[in-house]
């Protein structure tokens, strides 16, 4: 928990206008909060993936929300985030071979989950990191719990989502990958 209390230390030095990270430290505080049976919320962990050439990005379009999103999922009670993130990207993507590009906190999200099957409804403190694979040589797979896996072109990407937190992330992306350009 202490190495999860200082990524989001670190990124709220980075985004300081965003309350999501003084939301989400608060939460860390209140304990069993790496559970998927705690409705009060629970942890989540994301992966951001963008090809080799940074025009693309990896996502899933989920069965049971109906929706396109990063790939990620429940931690199952792993505190390491990152660790989860990279499961949860290779067992919905088929992927073996990803590049963390930082063990960094890359996004941070609260949204709430409406009651779904036997589960009511509650809030997912999300963390997702970025990490890199490469769109021409790896094979994707879509799991059972996906309509469709595909690389969306990043210029695209809020065509099928239009949430905040998805045009954050490709505005971040943009940022991130226009500074390492000009270095």
């Amino acid at each position: 928990m202490d190495s999860l209390k200082k990524l989001l230390r670190n990124y709220l030095i980075l985004y300081p206008y965003e309350d999501s990270a003084k939301k989400t430290l608060k939460f860390l505080e209140q304990g069993n909060c790496f559970s998927n049976t705690n409705f009060n919320g629970h942890f989540t962990a994301s992966a951001w993936i963008v090809n080799q050439h940074k025009n693309k990005v990896l996502m899933t379009h989920h069965k049971k929300l109906d929706m396109w999103l990063q790939l990620g999922g429940h931690t199952d009670g792993d505190n390491n985030l990152l660790n989860a993130a990279l499961r949860e990207a290779k067992e919905e993507s088929g992927i073996e071979n990803f590049k963390v590009i930082s063990d960094q906190i890359f996004d941070l999200d609260i949204h709430n989950i409406p009651k779904i099957d036997s589960q009511p409804p509650h809030r997912h403190y999300d963390v997702r990191f970025l990490f890199e694979a490469n769109s021409e040589n790896e094979k994707v797979i879509v799991s059972e719990e996906s309509n469709d896996v595909a690389w969306i072109e990043l210029s695209k990407t809020c065509e099928k989502n239009r949430e905040s937190s998805i045009k954050r992330m490709v505005k971040k992306t943009l940022n991130k990958f226009k500074k390492d350009k000009s270095k």
